[in-house]
């Protein structure tokens, strides 16, 4: 048998870390993108958390761990300085997304509302992507975020549907226009992060309580189940160009919001 079928099975001691690794998450102060972070920090990774706005470690101690670099997806040039201050480095994961309330109905916004959207996700993703690629090393790896509205769409919701579907398309362009540096994307669901707090308090309890009963997994997702996937897709030298659903099987049942 080959030497290359003759390998030792994976466990717990011989899984992959990210020891020695430098892992950039833009986007990483807070939700699915602090998850990340922590994920990648506990697989020994150095983190480095990229962000509008730099926070001090008074005000964030959880960010203690981290280093910090001020990163504006929707300005060019400050995600041009961002990675020339930064340097060499692993992997790439942005998490990053545009706030709440910037999007609306078809018919009732504008070219204005609908580009705010895209700007801030699909083209602050290649511009990440763009501007962080001559510093990636050997190995390395970008990955991006979408969302469920990519396969099941929404009323309301046209241009974050649209963003996250060219978002999936960017990691399979570049998956090939890259190589051999690895470009994928996480495909998230129903995550219960503070991403969700527009909801008053018992909308949101009540719309957590319908995934427990209608999801398979039996629960809502968690920004450590989302840091756990972006961990493999930074250790696993085999995967790019693909998207990974990490939903808890929502795809398989009716919507529940």
């Amino acid at each position: 048998m080959s030497a290359a079928f003759n390998q030792p099975a994976v466990s717990a001691s011989t899984s992959p870390s990210l020891s020695g690794k430098k892992v950039v998450v833009v986007g990483g102060k807070t939700g699915i993108g602090l998850g990340v972070a922590r994920a990648a920090l506990a697989a020994g990774a150095s983190v480095l958390v990229a962000s509008r706005r730099v926070a001090s470690i008074q005000d964030r101690p959880d960010l203690a761990g981290f280093e910090q670099v001020g990163l504006d997806m929707r300005d060019e040039g400050s995600v041009r300085a961002a990675f020339e201050a930064i340097g060499a480095f692993d992997h790439l994961v942005v998490t990053a997304a545009p706030d709440l309330g910037t999007w609306g109905n078809f018919m009732d916004d504008d070219m204005g509302g609908a580009r705010s959207y895209l700007e801030g996700k699909f083209l602050g993703s290649w511009a990440c992507a763009r501007h962080a690629a001559p510093y990636l090393k050997e190995n390395g790896s970008i990955t991006f975020l979408s969302g469920g509205l990519a396969v099941r769409p929404k009323i309301g919701y046209a241009a974050v549907t649209s963003a996250f579907v060219a978002v999936e398309a960017l990691a399979k362009s570049l998956a090939l226009e890259l190589a051999p540096t690895r470009v994928n994307t996480i495909r998230p669901g129903f995550v219960d992060t503070d991403m969700w707090s527009f909801l008053p308090g018992d909308a949101r309890e009540c719309l957590k309580d319908k995934v427990k009963e209608t999801f398979p997994a039996r629960r809502a997702g968690t920004a450590q189940d989302i840091g756990h996937a972006a961990w493999f897709l930074m250790t696993n030298p085999y995967v790019t160009g693909t998207t990974i659903e990490v939903s808890g099987g929502e795809n398989l049942v009716p919507s529940v919001s």
